[in-house]
């Protein structure tokens, strides 16, 4: 499916530069110590917010951290690490009781972290196929633990400023048939590892929306992105022909980041936009057609819960 904004995407309407200030606002951006997290942190620092970076990695995350805060030595906002191994479901409840127990709010979360086409058999700790595990089961677990603070923090705050984003990708246009094939999930028929990968980002556009049906009136925004083509550190495991087109024709990070934090903060966007997708770098879309169905989204969900039930 050809879509404009993949090729040529619109101007970001929300960026550094026009950004409100954000004192006594919390965030949480997973996978935020490096590419698009790491420039949607440093963005949300220097408007004075308080923000949490979710990665598995505490050596990297404290280095981006001193990195950011030099480069800003006027923010009066706050970093910190918080640890998420999200191929481990077992450590995800403790990730997010380490936030609950430090914040009395939350007003946006962005699932931001990922992988994307690692080595064939890449597996978590629980034997999922790694890119399923890691987009979409991991991060639904962690959106589990954190739903009552962010309803709470709804009904103090204006309307439609609490969210949750999930970043999906420009490539679940182009994804194969059904989009999620629900009698090979356990991937008894092996796929290519682009076809996983897209399989996990339809799923992040299916919880997006189905969230929406599963909390009515909960006053939280529920909304999927497509960030763009970008230069980042998800296509190391790329060919070198592919590295080459990347080069040729991705965008920096720093591009991902405005169309996530247009997701976030832009104040167009409202619970009414459950089925819209975010794509580059600033603008409300409908998927393509089929990744519309009510009825995948639901399964999806379900099937997921399934999965994680024992690590609530």
């Amino acid at each position: 499916m050809f879509r404009r904004s993949n090729l040529i995407p619109y101007k970001a309407p929300l960026t550094e530069q026009n950004l409100p200030d954000q004192s006594g606002k919390v965030f949480i951006v997973t996978g935020g110590n490096s590419g698009v997290g790491k420039e949607l942190v440093n963005i949300l620092y220097q408007q004075n917010a308080t923000v949490w970076i979710a990665t598995r990695g505490k050596e990297r995350s404290e280095e981006v951290i001193q990195e950011i805060k030099a480069a800003n030595p006027g923010s009066r906002g706050q970093l910190h690490f918080l640890k998420l191994v999200l191929d481990d479901l077992t450590t995800i409840k403790a990730a997010a009781q380490e936030f609950l127990s430090q914040e009395s709010r939350l007003d946006v979360l962005w699932n931001n972290a990922g992988v994307m086409t690692p080595p064939q058999g890449s597996k978590t700790k629980q034997g999922y196929e790694l890119q399923m595990g890691t987009n979409t089961l991991g991060h639904f677990l962690f959106v589990h633990f954190l739903t009552p603070l962010l309803k709470q923090t709804a009904k103090v705050s204006p309307p439609n400023s609490v969210r949750i984003v999930w970043v999906s990708s420009m490539s679940i246009d182009f994804a194969v048939k059904p989009a999620i094939d629900f009698d090979n999930l356990d991937l008894h028929i092996d796929e290519d590892p682009m076809t996983k990968y897209n399989r996990s980002k339809v799923g992040n556009l299916c919880h997006a929306a189905e969230f929406d049906r599963r909390h009515p009136g909960s006053g939280i925004v529920s909304i999927s992105l497509n960030p763009g083509l970008l230069a980042t550190n998800l296509q190391r495991h790329y060919s070198k022909g592919q590295m080459i087109f990347i080069k040729l024709m991705a965008n920096p990070p720093k591009f991902g980041a405005y169309t996530e934090l247009y997701a976030g903060l832009d104040k167009s966007i409202t619970t009414q936009d459950k089925w819209e997708t975010v794509t580059p770098f600033g603008h409300k879309e409908q998927p393509r057609a089929d990744l519309l169905d009510v009825t995948m989204a639901k399964k999806f969900w379900d099937w997921t819960e399934d999965q994680v039930r024992s690590y609530y």
